[in-house]
């Protein structure tokens, strides 16, 4: 995902709801101290499964320049082609 700058004109309205108070209604009422531990503890259990390993692998240079063409963020593309084909049996089978 390319991140862009904010316009003017987004910087306003964020400026602008900075003073809007916060309405709570029945579908959507505050959180209780309760329920916000509990998403403290599914955030975390999240982040530790998500933690990426640093690994060192050797690659051919065509594989290389093929992969930083993607741009910024080529090395988290390649981990998910890697988790897709290693989830495919017969690719596997293919490559052995």
């Amino acid at each position: 995902m390319i991140l862009t700058s904010l316009t003017d004109e987004q910087k306003k309205i964020l400026e602008e709801l900075k003073t809007r108070p916060v309405t709570l209604d029945d579908e959507c009422p505050e959180l209780t101290a309760e329920q916000l531990k509990q998403f403290a503890r599914v955030s975390e259990k999240n982040r530790e499964e998500r933690r990426k390993q640093t690994v060192t692998l050797r690659l051919s240079p065509q594989a290389v320049r093929t992969a930083k063409s993607l741009g910024n963020g080529y090395t988290s593309v390649l981990s998910r082609i890697l988790e897709n084909a290693l989830t495919d049996a017969e690719l596997i089978k293919h490559y052995l």
